[in-house]
């Protein structure tokens, strides 16, 4: 029996691990090919400019900007450290298979031992980090960048499990169905899902989430208006709506972005920025652009569901192994038609999840490298549709000094954490476009 069920397990395990590595060659293969490298190609006359603060920033700015991320930094690194240990040890240990089973101890019905181990999973998650989210939020309302009261802030979190329970209950329901009902090629309709679901959050998230936790609105009709959807329209690129959202209950900092692709494409723009100067607002509006432009959120949400469907396939094989099993405290206890045990087990979710989270975790630094050169491709785009350098410097300085980013991250925040580039960065490229443009290079606005 052994031996057959060694066999029987041989040619589908093959066969995931084929395509896990045939998807994983063409995200990479995709990414190295479309990937934006040098937004700024051919010879500079002079040279490209290189990074430099002090060029910019006062002293008290650089000042201000080390003492914030010297403040926020403990607070990242060990909730980002305590919540990789705990699931760590609920997934790759049998405590998060006895924790799952005391849970749901007096529910006989499969699908609601799913829905139960899902919502106390991420509600002990959740909890275990709220410490350090707290510590953060004391940070941001210490240099003045959070408004909410606690109150408020409670009932943000609150939005965000109530979100994350429904996707992951939905995601994991799904999974759990197709690997009972195909135990031994689940990874082939669990990969086509994951694809599609995918795609379909990135689709609904910008109706469906977002108004949870903004409040939005047209911006009104008036010169900014006129002038954005004129640009937006001279540019090429078909939005739906520039929106405003009311962030300014929530946050001082300054942000816009792009939401949406197809019939939900929207430019959103923090309210906090509309104190700007006019010509800054159309300096970062045309960034999001650039984004609306390249069609940048389909073409993430597509290589990122290729991705997905990879990794399900990886899963598969991790799924099945007898090893890790044992490890999580879910091994089977017959052979795979028994689809009571091991990977079919709701109590393998511990697992799952640590899994998730492990893998997370390797891919953030290749995902925030390609979304730091898509983002210098659209500050490029903002360059080239305004033409004006001086702007977009001045326009990246307020960002910097009203966020208190970071300008001069280590080598562990770009791997973690930066998805775009920091503002000497930004301001660096702006001129070496004025360079390789010909026109005026803003000067240094010390």
């Amino acid at each position: 029996m052994r031996e057959r069920t060694a066999g029987g397990m041989r040619t589908p395990r093959i066969a995931a691990a084929v395509a896990a590595g045939v998807l994983f060659a063409a995200v990479a293969a995709v990414l190295a090919l479309t990937t934006p490298w040098n937004p700024l190609p051919g010879t500079v006359p002079g040279g490209r400019v290189e990074r430099d603060p002090a060029l910019d920033f006062s002293p008290s700015e650089i000042a201000r900007s080390r003492a914030f991320d010297s403040a926020l930094t403990p607070p990242a690194y060990t909730g980002l450290l305590a919540g990789l240990l705990l699931i760590f040890a609920l997934g790759f240990t049998p405590l998060g298979a006895r924790f799952i089973g005391w849970v749901t101890a007096r529910t006989r019905r499969r699908f609601l031992r799913i829905v139960l181990a899902t919502l106390a999973l991420t509600a002990l998650l959740r909890a275990a980090g709220l410490p350090f989210d707290i510590w953060s939020e004391s940070v941001l309302r210490r240099y003045g960048l959070s408004t909410q009261s606690w109150p408020a802030w409670l009932t943000d979190q609150l939005k965000s499990l109530a979100v994350t329970w429904v996707i992951y209950t939905i995601a994991l329901l799904l999974l759990y169905a197709v690997v009972r009902r195909f135990p031994r090629y689940w990874w082939t309709g669990a990969a086509t899902g994951g694809f599609l679901l995918v795609v379909l959050v990135s689709f609904i998230y910008p109706i469906a989430v977002e108004p949870v936790f903004n409040k939005f609105h047209s911006l009104r009709q008036g010169p900014l208006r006129t002038e954005l959807l004129a640009m937006a329209e001279r540019d090429g690129v078909p939005v739906e709506d520039v929106l405003v959202a009311d962030a300014s209950r929530r946050t001082t900092s300054l942000n816009a972005y792009v939401s949406g692709f197809g019939s939900t494409r929207r430019i959103v723009l923090y309210d906090t920025l509309l104190r700007s100067p006019p010509a800054r607002v159309k300096s970062i509006v045309a960034h999001e652009l650039g984004h609306a432009k390249r069609d940048d959120v389909l073409y993430g949400t597509l290589v990122g569901a290729l991705g997905i469907a990879g990794a399900i396939c990886l899963l598969y094989l991790l799924m099945t192994s007898p090893r890790l099993l044992r490890r999580a405290g879910v091994a089977p206890t017959g052979p795979p038609e028994d689809r009571s045990g091991g990977a079919a087990d709701p109590r393998s979710i511990a697992l799952v999840l640590a899994l998730v989270a492990a893998g997370t975790q390797l891919g953030a630094p290749a995902q925030n490298l390609v979304s730091r050169r898509i983002e210098a491709r659209a500050d490029a785009h903002a360059l080239n549709l305004t033409r004006d350098p001086a702007t977009f410097v001045s326009m990246q300085h307020e960002l910097s000094v009203r966020n208190i980013s970071d300008l001069n991250p280590d080598a562990m925040e770009y791997l973690l954490w930066l998805t775009h580039p920091p503002g000497p960065d930004r301001i660096a490229m702006a001129r070496t476009w004025a360079r390789l443009h010909h026109v005026p290079e803003p000067p240094p606005l010390r």
